[in-house]
């Protein structure tokens, strides 16, 4: 019988800060869910309430429950970061000792000239910390008259790229992502992730385009879980932005998406066994083990929609509605499959400031197959990893 590991990451559904979080700028009082639950009076999420998430902590709305169905947790990030790769990384089982480079006065001359070189791009835009809303909104009109890229980064280790692709076309804009991660990494400025960021004017509005987003993330120096099953010949399917985050490293097949609910519509299919996977499958890669299996969701509209944009009523009608897709998800977990469910980091939208927080995260999983207990607090998101070693191994 196949064995399947099942993980969706909840992107920045952390739920309290780690105890070092002010070395990352943050605040003791970050709590992204419980802050959330709290200014929307309560959340009503039935199926993480059954599952334990009620148990990990008090939640506003979200009951204690003396028959959970799963186990539940904490976990607290070994790695120093508060980011996507980061977090995504230590849960596949490679913990990263150093911390991503950041640039809070933007980045040296030497690369923006090298890059402005090597693309041919004739200039750019901004070269500083911004919300991306906000910068491409404020330099549109000059991205128009002079056509160069609006190029930004935050807090986290983020070499970002935007343009409107109603002027440059979208395939240059990965080209340019290309050449900016080839240059971050011939350097050695130890930088996570390029990341594409197209928008259109719709109204008279620049608007981002979720579904053309693509991350160029640094490549895994270490094999992760993802690799070890890969190379049994199993399937390993990332949906949304897993294969950027891992640079396709440890990956089989592959689909980005342009919304959580489009993410949860394809996991569901993953499970049941109706995605069309020969059409998402790498050209090189020859499937052989077919009696294990990885799939791997990443749910970003948490992070990207609502943390960023301080937006409390967003982030947690968005964690609704994963619940609601749970009413779908659970049934199908069979006694041979685990449910990861876990988030990678937090992002409080009720704190001041508008990036990550260096928060611990949730961890819940559910098989018929196992009995459901209270793992209390671990050390280490990568515990994840060694149980969906000993889950498929």
């Amino acid at each position: 019988m196949k064995k399947r590991a099942i993980i969706v990451v909840i992107d920045s559904m952390g739920i309290g800060a780690m105890p070092d979080c002010e070395e990352f700028g943050d605040i003791k009082e970050c709590n992204t869910l419980k802050n959330v639950c709290e200014f929307n009076g309560g959340l009503n999420l039935p199926n993480l309430e059954k599952m334990g998430l009620g148990n990990i902590q008090d939640f506003k709305g979200v009951k204690k429950t003396e028959s959970p169905i799963g186990e539940y947790g904490t976990l607290k990030e070994k790695s120093k970061g508060k980011d996507t790769t980061t977090g995504h990384w230590e849960i596949a089982g490679l913990v990263s000792e150093k911390p991503f480079a950041t640039f809070p006065n933007g980045f040296p001359k030497e690369l923006i000239d090298k890059f402005v070189e090597e693309t041919n791009c004739g200039g750019v835009l901004a070269n500083i910390p911004a919300s991306g809303t906000a910068i491409i909104e404020k330099l549109n009109d000059e991205h128009h008259k002079t056509k160069y890229p609006i190029v930004y980064t935050s807090a986290d280790s983020v070499f970002q790229i935007a343009l409107d692709t109603d002027m440059i076309p979208l395939e240059t804009l990965y080209k340019w992502c290309e050449i900016a991660r080839k240059i971050l990494d011939d350097g050695n400025y130890n930088v996570a992730r390029v990341i594409a960021r197209p928008y259109k004017v719709i109204d008279g509005k620049p608007t981002r385009i979720s579904k053309d987003r693509r991350d160029y993330s640094m490549a895994p120096p270490k094999p992760t879980v993802l690799d070890k099953v890969k190379n049994t010949g199993a399937k390993v399917i990332g949906i949304g932005k897993i294969e950027d985050i891992f640079s396709k490293a440890g990956i089989t097949h592959a689909i980005h998406t342009g919304s959580n609910k489009e993410g949860l519509e394809l996991t569901i299919k993953a499970i049941n066994g109706t995605l069309d996977l020969e059409k998402i499958k790498y050209p090189d890669v020859k499937i052989s083990d077919e009696e294990r299996e990885i799939i791997f969701t990443n749910l970003v509209d948490t992070d990207m929609l609502f943390g960023h944009r301080n937006n409390a009523k967003g982030y947690g009608e968005a964690i609704e509605e994963i619940d609601r897709y749970l009413s779908d998800i659970l049934p199908l977990i069979g006694k041979d499959d685990l449910l990861v469910i876990t988030a990678d980091h937090g992002c409080d939208p009720t704190v001041p400031g508008t990036d990550h927080t260096r928060e611990q995260v949730p961890v819940l999983y559910y098989s018929p197959s196992i009995e459901p207990k209270d793992l209390g607090v671990e050390i280490g998101f990568d515990s994840i990893a060694n149980r969906i070693s000993d889950w498929l191994f």
